[in-house]
């Protein structure tokens, strides 16, 4: 069987019902989170097999109800868990680990222009946190439209960015 990824991370409780903020390190938060399936958690010296019955958006992050988990202390015992999930066939067509894209050299017309320093993770799509060359950082969305092109083995990532979107 191949190596579990690393899908999520409980951050703390949220409420008094039971739910709670998942920092989500998957591309496709809305499968791996979506009602019905079945998470597997790992904490020290734990595991739990949870099943998901809501999850929502709230102001930007990732809320999560289990049917296993009623009210807010047992939410609250699992804070730092990790998701851990098979991979699918489609994880290994699309997307990257985020090791893999930091300290990529960044190129906008052929020029280089910096290098990723970091991705971070969002409700919609991840951000690349680029250190830029002329000085300063800037955050790009890790979307298809201005990231066309991530070559791993040449160690460059692409960059189609709107005007406007690398000025400080």
């Amino acid at each position: 069987m191949d190596e579990k990824l690393q899908i999520g991370r409980v951050i703390k409780s949220h409420g008094i019902k039971g739910e709670v903020i998942v920092d989500p390190t998957t591309d496709v938060p809305e499968e791996r989170f979506a009602i019905g399936e079945v998470v597997e958690g790992h904490q020290t010296g734990k595991t739990l097999e949870l099943t998901i019955v809501a999850a929502r958006v709230h102001k930007g992050r990732l809320l999560v109800k289990f049917e296993e988990i009623a009210d807010r202390s047992a939410a609250e015992s699992l804070r730092g868990m990790r998701f851990l999930a098979d991979p699918r066939e489609e994880d290994d067509d699309e997307g990257f680990y985020d090791h893999e894209l930091e300290g990529l050299r960044v190129y906008v017309d052929g020029e280089e222009i910096g290098n990723v320093r970091a991705v971070e993770r969002g409700v919609a799509h991840n951000l690349l946190n680029i250190r830029l060359a002329a000085g300063g950082d800037a955050l790009v969305p890790f979307v298809e439209a201005i990231v066309p092109e991530v070559n791993v083995e040449e160690g460059t990532v692409t960059l189609t960015p709107p005007e406007g979107l690398l000025d400080l």
